[in-house]
């Protein structure tokens, strides 16, 4: 189980997007591992599309209400908010909501997004049989303002908070698809999720203390490597294959 492996119960996290998937599974498991975990979401109403499973609009129109109990039935702490990440007052309200039900947030999961599937092509399915609309003004505005520009408000909030508090601890996760060689029948999204994953390097380098950061020389312990080796081994670690882990 993750709660013999990891033991958080001492931080709070921030889980956007936390109503279904892959948000909700990491809420979720936070919390099996101690984490006060504040779910963020927002229900979204999606049309009819023969590409799409009907469970799956369903998912993303539910509250986070069936997070909330299985957190609590497996003795976990969990506070549920829904909020827009296009609202720029957003990302200060779900912080202030956090450190008033849980405290100070310390873990931000960066997981929502306004996707939807949009082409420069001129097809209007794709192949999985899914409509498509055409990139426009719209379809940016939809994805960027909660993917790019939410999560980068999300960042600036907690380390604005984090150094108000002289943290010395914290994490940011990005949660990103795509990359660099783009994501065809769903442009806006690709693109959207690319913003997010350089905005957390560069955190990664700005908000270390100076010396942790990863473009200085750091004299790794050997009890450092083999955690990290411990980890890549256990089953947590399954999904991590044909990778080099950077140690600083």
């Amino acid at each position: 189980m993750l709660s013999a492996l990891f033991d958080l119960s001492s931080h709070v996290a921030l889980v956007t997007g936390g109503n279904h998937g892959i948000g909700a599974a990491t809420a979720r498991a936070l919390a099996a591992c101690g984490a006060r975990v504040l779910v963020s979401y927002l229900r979204l109403t999606d049309q009819p599309d023969p590409g799409i499973p009907e469970k799956y609009r369903d998912n993303r129109a539910a509250d986070a209400a069936h997070v909330l109990a299985a957190i609590c039935a497996s003795g976990g702490h969990a506070a549920a908010l829904e909020a827009d990440l296009a609202d720029p007052t957003t990302p200060r309200r779900l912080f202030d909501e956090a450190e008033a039900r849980l405290g100070p947030v310390d873990i931000l999961v960066n997981n929502a997004s306004g996707w939807l599937a949009d082409t420069f092509a001129v097809e209007t399915r794709d192949r999985f049989g899914r409509n498509l609309v055409r990139v426009s003004a719209e379809t940016f505005e939809r994805q960027f303002s909660v993917d790019a520009r939410g999560s980068a408000a999300l960042i600036a909030e907690l380390a604005r908070r984090h150094a108000e508090r002289k943290s010395s601890w914290g994490r940011i996760i990005g949660l990103t698809s795509g990359g660099a060689n783009g994501f065809p029948g769903e442009v806006s999204y690709g693109a959207a999720k690319a913003a997010p994953e350089n905005y957390t390097m560069s955190a990664a380098f700005e908000l270390a203390h100076v010396e942790e950061r990863s473009d200085l020389i750091h004299i790794v312990e050997p009890d450092e490597v083999a955690r990290i080796i411990v980890y890549l081994v256990s089953e947590e670690a399954r999904l991590i294959t044909g990778n080099i882990v950077r140690l600083r």
